[in-house]
């Protein structure tokens, strides 16, 4: 994996730049879509492709270990075989997936032991592990098993938990510089940031993370109920340290306003689930505000849905019927809601991109973040 950074913004430490896999180029920043078990939600792969334009997504490993299974991705040849996307595709390690089953989950040195969510069987997750799993899936870029501690732990319990995390990306890094890939192409490991809230103990994991010098770094463990000022600032601390001359990834982050602030700051990568789960919940996204598709008000409104923002859903779609169908509870709701809500989000990275590499992007922002806070 190369990365060339090709612009940056004059007052912020927003950047432009370009990820080759070989499964295709992305160009950064980028949002990129969930697809946990190998599919993102109601939306087709050649929507994905041709309409919204998605240039990687994301499965997710503690998912697609349980099911379908790693034994039947590997015989289908990978999960881009599999699932018949073509371009690149970046798996979590599964670690924010078991510590959220707080019941069900016990950490030792070894790993992360947890029962399914699905049958209750018992596993075990080691950072070597993962690492073979995630070789088996076939992911472009891969993430190293790590603890995400929860926002508001004290400072005790994230002490303990950074040098758990670190000792695994030791143990994975170790694993994966040791093996290669099983489909005859390139797979990168990312190092995750962890620190909880601790701005020393970011910078501390910030440093120990750079130093593997790994294609790209991720920060994880933030939108996890610490603050949104907080979050911005545990950014800052980190993108102070991280190199500037590979990619830094923010996981699971957030809203469109999230979005921006974390690309002012220097972030080329994000996911979340929001623009699916939101759509599928009648929550949309548009360049001038979010707009409950239940309202009252949209009953007879057959204006485009979002006029300044992706054309994709616009060129068929009104408002007034888009709330008939949620109203009516006809599956196309939730299908066009979460394909909207995908298009904006993609089309708001490609505006941030544009506008940095126009060198107008701290202008542009400013009034985007004005406009999107507003409830339509």
């Amino acid at each position: 994996m190369e990365f060339n950074l090709q612009a940056t913004a004059s007052g912020t430490a927003a950047r432009a730049g370009k990820i080759t896999t070989d499964h295709g180029e992305i160009l950064t920043p980028v949002f990129m879509p969930v697809g946990t078990l190998g599919s993102v939600k109601g939306v087709h792969q050649h929507e994905l492709r041709d309409d919204i334009n998605a240039q990687i997504i994301l499965g997710n490993t503690y998912h697609l270990y349980l099911r379908p299974g790693i034994d039947i991705l590997q015989r289908a040849g990978g999960l881009h075989r599999f699932n018949g996307w073509e371009r690149p595709i970046l798996t979590d390690s599964g670690g924010f997936q078991v510590f959220s089953l707080s019941a069900n989950r016990k950490l030792t040195e070894e790993g992360a032991h947890f029962r399914s969510h699905i049958d209750g069987s018992k596993h075990l997750f080691t950072p070597e592990g993962v690492v073979d799993i995630e070789r088996a899936i076939g992911a472009d870029i891969m993430m190293a098993l790590d603890e995400c501690p929860p926002g508001d732990c004290d400072r005790s319990y994230a002490t303990r938990s950074l040098a758990l995390t670190h000792r695994w990306l030791a143990r994975g890094w170790k694993r994966y510089t040791e093996t290669e890939g099983l489909y005859g192409y390139s797979q990168a490991y990312f190092p995750i940031v962890q620190g909880a809230s601790f701005a020393d103990l970011r910078r501390e994991s910030a440093k120990y993370v750079a130093d593997f010098g790994a294609d790209g770094n991720a920060i994880g463990g933030l939108a996890v109920g610490e603050p949104t000022e907080v979050m911005y600032e545990m950014i800052e601390v980190v993108n102070d340290i991280l190199p500037t001359d590979k990619p830094r990834y923010l996981m699971g982050v957030g809203t469109p306003i999230n979005i921006l602030e974390a690309i002012d700051r220097g972030v080329d990568m994000m996911d979340c689930v929001m623009p699916t789960r939101n759509g599928r919940n009648g929550m949309l996204f548009t360049a001038n505000g979010t707009m409950n598709m239940r309202n009252r008000k949209w009953a007879d409104d057959f204006s485009p849905i979002d006029p300044d923002g992706p054309s994709y859903v616009d060129r068929v779609y009104t408002k007034a019927y888009l709330r008939h169908l949620f109203i009516s509870q006809e599956l196309l709701a939730m299908q066009i809601a979460s394909i909207h809500n995908l298009a904006f989000y993609l089309w708001l990275t490609r505006e941030a991109r544009r506008h940095i590499m126009e060198g107008d992007f701290a202008t542009w922002k400013a009034d985007m973040v004005q406009r999107m806070s507003q409830r339509l």
